[in-house]
């Protein structure tokens, strides 16, 4: 009977130290599932970070798009309108040069005839 009380203290032993090494290695795990719990909690942050960053430049850029559309239409306007400007002076500078000369032949002293 000694010897079988041998047994089961050697099976009892060997049962405990398979339970310790199961919970050394339930602990590891638990640490490690911690360190990733956190490092996913930190990105997630990063994530709703970043995620609103994105949303307040998308809205900037939206908004600086629709400027510089306004800009190029007006931009477009004013330069048809000077071009216009442009051609009417032209066009006044040539009339006057004509009634200028058709004034002056009408005013010059008219020659005597010998």
């Amino acid at each position: 009977m000694t010897q079988q009380a041998a047994a089961l203290q050697t099976y009892n032993n060997e049962l405990v130290k398979c339970i310790e090494d199961l919970c050394s290695k339930r602990d590891e795990l638990n640490r490690q599932i911690r360190q990733e719990e956190d490092e996913k909690e930190r990105l997630q942050h990063d994530i709703r970070v970043l995620s609103e960053k994105l949303s307040q430049v998308n809205e900037s850029l939206a908004q600086r798009l629709v400027a510089r559309a306004n800009l190029d239409r007006t931009i477009a306007e004013t330069e048809a309108a000077y071009t216009k400007i442009l051609e009417s002076s032209q066009s006044l500078l040539s009339v006057l040069k004509q009634e200028a000369g058709n004034l002056s032949k009408a005013t010059e002293p008219r020659k005597k005839a010998h």
